[in-house]
């Protein structure tokens, strides 16, 4: 049934990549590379669409529970929107999912939530986030503060928790459900949050936005985007995930892998590298 999706078994847990679709980033809004070493970097990785940047989310399945991680763009700003249609081909309704689990609230990770009518999609699922990430966003001093084009992603983010008021839960660290750990990653944003998921075989990191390119970022890990909160600690986070992973061999899921969306990070002369295999 998820031949068409990439997976993978922990033992008792199933994690199933499913992608949301794609956006597109001009490499101008990276800082620290150049924008031709952008393009070669990707052309020497064969990717065909440079600056196409995919939307991945996560189904967790475990103790006949549906946990969503991410719930991809939705349609939002033309991007994404096949996920409701993904879950469909594991015959897997919005009702059906019992929780949305949140990295952060960027409009690629929670514009799913809400369908073109701005009802909640998944009506009966716990929304689990962040503690950092719903206050700062909730704050109408933080609101003043910051662009209009930011200021969007705001407005967004707050519709989207009045939809699911009675259904959020707000959270730090540790562990979320039985199994499942919250792990902080901040600097992407202010509350930007990996999840660690343990089977009774294995273990899988959640990382959300570690990378947005893949390739560029871990061969470059001091490569920022403009959608850092705060480049210097996005980049400092980075830097640190990538060096535990790769020592510890830790699988990796990304929503900005690539449609492959799992791999294992090594360590490389020069930054890192991706390995996708089963």
């Amino acid at each position: 049934m998820n031949a068409s999706f990439p997976a993978r078994d922990l033992g008792n847990t199933r994690v199933i990549a499913l992608s949301d679709g794609y956006l597109e980033v001009g490499f101008n809004m990276l800082s620290n590379v150049d924008e031709k070493e952008c393009e070669k970097i990707q052309r020497d990785a064969e990717i065909s669409e440079l600056n196409a940047v995919h939307i991945n989310t996560f189904l967790v399945r475990r103790n006949g529970r549906n946990i969503l991680i991410d719930s991809g763009a939705g349609g939002v700003k033309g991007w994404g929107g096949r996920l409701v249609a993904n879950l469909g081909k594991l015959n897997i309704q919005p009702e059906n999912i019992d929780a949305v689990l949140l990295t952060h609230a960027h409009p690629d990770h929670i514009g799913g939530l809400l369908n073109s009518e701005g009802e909640a999609v998944f009506n009966r699922a716990e929304l689990i986030i962040s503690s950092d990430e719903f206050n700062y966003l909730e704050s109408d001093e933080n609101f003043a503060a910051v662009s209009d084009r930011i200021k969007g992603n705001f407005l967004l983010a707050r519709s989207i928790f009045k939809k699911y008021q009675k259904k959020i839960r707000l959270i730090e660290s540790g562990e979320v459900f039985p199994g499942i750990f919250a792990i902080p990653l901040k600097g992407h944003t202010p509350g930007h949050t990996g999840y660690r998921i343990e089977g009774d075989q294995s273990s899988l990191l959640i990382w959300g936005d570690i990378v947005h390119f893949p390739h560029i970022q871990l061969s470059r890990p001091e490569v920022a985007i403009a959608f850092d909160y705060d480049p210097q600690m996005a980049a400092e986070t980075r830097s640190g995930v990538l060096e535990a992973v790769s020592s510890d061999k830790v699988l990796v899921g990304g929503m900005h892998f690539g449609e492959q969306a799992f791999g294992y990070i090594e360590k490389r002369e020069s930054g890192y590298g991706i390995v996708h295999k089963e």
